[in-house]
């Protein structure tokens, strides 16, 4: 089987340099390897995207910068006529990616959540209604986000209500930030309180291949859960063939996932061997 990387936006024909060590740790191991145009891609123009790709190149593994669910398929669609299979389908990219598709195979794993589908531009749940959503979540507070992506930089504003009060001014905020970007919709999530490292998991065919730290902190020493059975069982009923979960201890000791993911745009930690993610892939069955 193959692999597809996004190529260097200035130089197409080299690959983008955020993958570069990857792509040389295939290429060590004599996996097929082409180059896929990520900016024409988000731009509508797939077929352009992936004009690189040789007819005929058979199953891949995508490695690249993350792609909406739409764009995905659209991708999918144009690998197809050229003779090219996505590994993981459009409908499995959605699932792994987009936090309904994952919430209930992790519901007893993960903090309770509410969920509201929205179209970007509109106005955020307000009032009674809001109060009816985040009802159910306890009353440790609250964190924002859409299907896919948090502000958590902007914590106080934009993520993070410690209260009903204010869960209003916060969740309207987030949605104004993301403007056109917000996908999905909102996700109001039970605020619980973490404390340590981040551990993130990567899973091929239902089984851990690596556990390290997040690639936001890189340099973390990190250790592998205890709930790793938990999560096997929890990954291999999403039924997704290649995911990354994000782990962490919750203050009291106990493990949570706070986030799933497609594993094709899940971003690899800088200081960990990219040979064992190539290794895992290309040993995975075509």
């Amino acid at each position: 089987m193959g692999f597809l990387f996004c190529a260097d936006p200035l130089r197409p024909r080299r690959v983008d340099p955020h993958f570069a060590a990857q792509m040389l740790a295939v290429r060590d191991r004599d996996g097929p390897l082409a180059l896929i145009d990520h900016d024409a891609l988000v731009a509508g123009r797939a077929e352009e995207a992936v004009a690189r790709v040789p007819e005929g190149f058979g199953p891949v593994w995508y490695r690249g910068w993350m792609l909406r669910s739409g764009q995905y398929a659209e991708l999918e669609e144009a690998l197809r006529a050229r003779g090219c299979r996505l590994l993981t389908d459009a409908g499995r990219y959605r699932r792994a990616h987009e936090l309904p598709g994952w919430l209930h195979c992790f519901r007893e794993l993960t903090p309770r959540t509410a969920v509201v589908p929205m179209a970007p531009g509109e106005r955020a749940p307000r009032g009674q209604r809001l109060a009816r959503l985040a009802g159910g979540l306890g009353e440790t507070g609250f964190v924002v986000k859409d299907y896919v992506k948090s502000r958590k930089h902007e914590w106080a504003e934009a993520c993070h209500a410690p209260d009903p009060e204010a869960l209003e001014r916060v969740a309207a905020r987030f949605v104004e930030l993301q403007g056109e970007d917000l996908t999905g919709g909102l996700v109001i999530r039970q605020f619980e309180r973490f404390t340590g490292a981040q551990v993130r998991v990567w899973w091929v065919d239902g089984e851990a291949v690596f556990a390290g730290p997040h690639p936001d902190s890189p340099e973390d020493v990190v250790g592998r859960p205890e709930i790793l059975d938990e999560v096997r069982e929890a990954v291999r009923n999403l039924g997704v063939r290649f995911v990354t979960t994000d782990l962490v201890r919750r203050a009291d000791g106990v493990w949570r996932v706070i986030e799933a993911g497609d594993g094709q745009v899940s971003d690899w930690p800088s200081a960990a061997d990219p040979g064992v993610l190539a290794d895992a892939l290309l040993t995975a069955k075509g």
